[in-house]
Formats: C-alpha cells, structure tokens, sequence
C-alpha cells in the first residue's frame, strides 16, 4: 500500500520561533513497521517553511498515495488545522483512505468522527501496532472489528474497538529513521538533532498530565540497544543532538544508570537534553557525574507552582527543598537547568505573582518558561475545572503559551504582563547574566546564548500576539461547555 504521513503546520510559538525543527517522532515511529511490512511510505513533513493548505494538498496529489496518515506531538492544538488539511485533501482525492492518531484524537475520536466527514478512521493509544494491522486490514479488504485500538464509523456512525494492549516491548518496533530524508532536522543552534524515548509513560498521577492515562504504566526501551540506536543516529545521519520526548526517564534508577553507562562507555560527543522530576535528581546524587560525562547539558524541571497547598491538590508530588537541591545538584555537574512554572492552577492576584518570582529567584534556575494551566478533557484536573469560564476558544491556541482559563482577580492583559516582568527579571538577574557570560564551559554559554536569542523572540512574540492579534472571546462560556 502507498502511504504518506504528514506531519501538519502547527501554530504554536515554540514551533515557530527557534526557527529550528526536530523530526516528528510519533510518525517516524508509526513508519518503521509499515516499512518493514513491505509498504511504500514517505514523509511530507509541512512544518518546514510552514507549509500552505495549498502547497500541501498539491504534494499530496503529486505523492498520489492509498492513503495518509497524521499526527503531531501537539495534537490537542494541532487538531484543528488537520481538519482543515484532511477536508481539502479528500475534495481533491475523494478515493484516499484518511487516518489520524495521537493523544487528542484518542480522547476526542466521537466528536472527531462525528465532526469530520473526511476522516475515515482513527488510531486510539500507542500507533506502531495498531496502524500496522488497520492498514494490512484496508488492503486485504478485511473486516476491522477484530482490530483493537481503532475509532471508526459502523452503519454511519462513529464507533470504538476495545483497546489495544499496552506495548510491552519498545524494542519490538523499529523507528523509521530513513523518513526523515533530506529535511534539515536541527536544534540547540542549528546542530543536527532529532527527538527519541528511553521510556513511555510515568508512575505520578498528577492531575494536569494525561502521560499516565494515555501511555498506561512506565516502561523503557532497553538500555544498550538504545546506546547503539544513538550512535548508529550519529554515524550515519550526523546527529549531534539527542532531545529525549519522555516525561519522566528515570523512574527505574537501575534501568536508567545503566543506559547512562552504555552511552559513556561509546564516548559519542553528543549533546542531551530532556525532563526529568527533581526529586529524582536528588535520588540519583552518587552517580549524577555519568549524566554529565553521558553528554546531558540541560534538563527541565517542573516546578509548576509555588504554593504548597496547589501541589498536594494537583498531586504533583514534588517539594520545595528537592526543587531547590536539584538546580544545586545540577550546576555542581555542570548541567543547566530549566524551571518550568505554571500559571493558573489557582485565583492569581498579584501578591500570588509576587511570591511567585520569589520562589523562581531562590530557586535560582539557569533558564525559567513560564506556561498556563491547558486544561484537556480526559484529565482528572479537567473535573475540578469544568464550571470556570474560559477567555480563549480558539483551540488551536490551546498550546501552554496562551491563557484559555480566566482569572477573577487579574484581567487577561495583567496576566500576560506579570508573566513577561517575571521572565525578564529572571533571566536578566546578575546571576544568570553572570553565567551567561563567564561559565566555565564554552558549550553551555553557547546553549544559554541561543536560548536567549530565541527567548527575546518568543517575549516580543507573545506580547505582540496578545495585544494586536488573539482575539479572546467575548461571551463567557464554561469549560464543560466548550466541551460538550
């Protein structure tokens, strides 16, 4: 069968600014067992340049593929703009076979389906099995009943298979790394880079985070075949950066010390970057030299918020004192840190913003992104939201840069300005300026540099967008209202 996966244009401002691209994981994963089952697959990856509506429904039927394949990282915000894209492709190729998948869509496939006339089908939870055995069904002919994980339509309408197994083996399916062809994938300042997993899922069930529900329990790849994954990447593709997807990599310290000793023993040169929960940072204190000697250079921390209270309530499971150790821990091994701080999880006024800063400055981060609350419907976070208003329904804006929550102290405008003050005397501190001068290793004043040229972008970005560009909606409507 012909397939072409596409990986749709997303509005979010932290793809367009870097004006850097990494390679869409989630796809790459989907084609290397379509490939090895002997299918014809490419890959038009629309996020370069971006792609226009047009220009990729004229590549669609210069392809001329059975049938195509999305899905983005960002599917919640990205949604919208595939239904847009399918709509288009299918008034030009009535014939072609559409199907979608990621985290939204196997959340949202009722409405998805009900909604959009042009999808044919939908792939539920992890995609490598599953797509693998809807598309042998479509080009065999046979009845998609027995396959597990799918959303389709029966008589009409929209309905789902039981779900498909969890994976237990992520070595099982190869990565397609071959799609990425020609596109210059790259990232930490135009270094050639691409995005990989040592493990799905996360043990914590914080309430905000869909990871635990979606993935189902925490697994990882095995540790050397990922080592030789990584340097085969750097042989024969020139990869000079390693961008890790997971939430939460080192929930088996075993597991995770030993994948770190494979990658020292290869002595690669690479540079990695990831997340991973302070408190395991602090767990792993004895053997935090091989995360530096590994090549890991930064690594974001989610602090989330400041009040101790908002924590317990959203399950975050973390405290103060680890946070605090943990950016210790990691400038003593010489790897920056970046503090991730959430905005709206409570009523703000501005003293909740002032402590907030406060907390951020005693935390001292190398880096610090501040983000709002995105409330998504399979969430258990969602229930305690559903009757607040929300001030942003445009949900292709629903990316973590944008508020959709509205504050009934603060008007919007004050949000966005106490959040802008916050990141600039943040990173413009004497501490971190002094680093961002003098540290002691050329390559991390080189990560710091280019974080801050994009993040001086990003600032005036946002601003702009919010003042002369999104338009916030005018009637109040509820949470549970926009999603009916």
């Amino acid at each position: 069968m012909k397939i072409l996966l596409i990986n749709p244009p997303h509005e979010s401002i932290g793809s367009r600014m870097p004006r850097e691209h990494l390679p869409p994981l989630g796809l790459l994963c989907i084609g290397g067992p379509l490939l090895d089952a002997g299918h014809a697959v490419e890959l038009l990856d629309a996020e370069f340049g971006p792609m226009s509506f047009d220009v990729i429904v004229r590549e669609v039927v210069k392809h001329g593929p059975d049938a195509v394949l999305l899905g983005h990282s960002g599917s919640t915000s990205a949604q919208p703009i595939i239904n847009d894209i399918t709509t288009l492709i299918k008034a030009k190729m009535p014939g072609i076979i559409v199907i979608i998948g990621g985290v939204f869509p196997t959340y949202h496939w009722q409405q998805i389906l009900e909604e959009n006339a042009q999808i044919d089908h939908v792939v539920c939870g992890e995609g490598e099995e599953v797509a693998l055995q809807l598309i042998q069904a479509l080009q065999d002919g046979s009845a998609l009943d027995t396959i597990k994980g799918i959303a389709t339509r029966k008589e009409g309408r929209p309905y789902r298979t039981p779900p498909a197994p969890t994976l237990q083996d992520l070595d099982a399916y190869r990565i397609g790394w071959e799609l990425m062809g020609c596109n210059h994938y790259t990232y930490w300042g135009q270094r050639k880079a691409v995005v990989i997993q040592f493990s799905r899922g996360c043990p914590y069930p914080c309430t905000y985070c869909g990871q635990s529900l979606f993935w189902k329990k925490w697994r990882c790849r095995d540790p050397q075949k990922l080592a030789d994954e990584i340097e085969m990447l750097k042989k024969t593709y020139g990869i000079q950066v390693i961008n890790f997807a997971d939430e939460n990599p080192s929930s088996n310290p075993r597991e995770w010390k030993a994948f770190l000793e494979a990658l020292v023993a290869k002595d690669l040169g690479l540079i990695l970057v990831g997340s991973i929960r302070a408190d395991n940072i602090v767990r792993d204190a004895d053997f935090l030299h091989l995360y530096k000697k590994a090549g890991f250079e930064r690594f974001l921390l989610g602090i989330e918020n400041y009040d101790a209270v908002v924590l317990e309530r959203i399950k975050k499971a973390g405290t103060v004192s680890k946070d605090k150790e943990a950016i210790q821990l990691l400038r003593k091994h010489g790897i920056l840190s970046m503090a991730t701080y959430v905005v709206g999880f409570g009523e703000e006024t501005t003293r909740d913003f002032i402590n907030s800063l406060k907390q951020l400055l005693s935390y001292d981060p190398d880096q610090v992104q501040l983000l709002y609350v995105t409330p998504h419907k399979w969430t258990p976070y969602f229930e305690e939201v559903r009757d607040k208003e929300i001030i942003l329904t445009d949900q292709r804006k629903w990316d973590y840069k944008h508020q959709v929550i509205n504050t009934v102290h603060l008007k919007p405008w004050l949000v966005i300005i106490y959040v802008k003050l916050i990141e600039v005397i943040m990173q413009t501190r004497p501490s971190s300026v002094m680093r961002l001068l003098f540290h002691r290793e050329a390559r991390l004043r080189s990560a710091m540099r280019w974080y801050t040229r994009i993040g001086r972008r990003v600032w005036m970005h946002e601003l702009y967008q919010f003042f002369f560009v999104t338009k916030l909606s005018k009637q109040r409507m509820k949470m549970a209202e926009f999603w009916k």
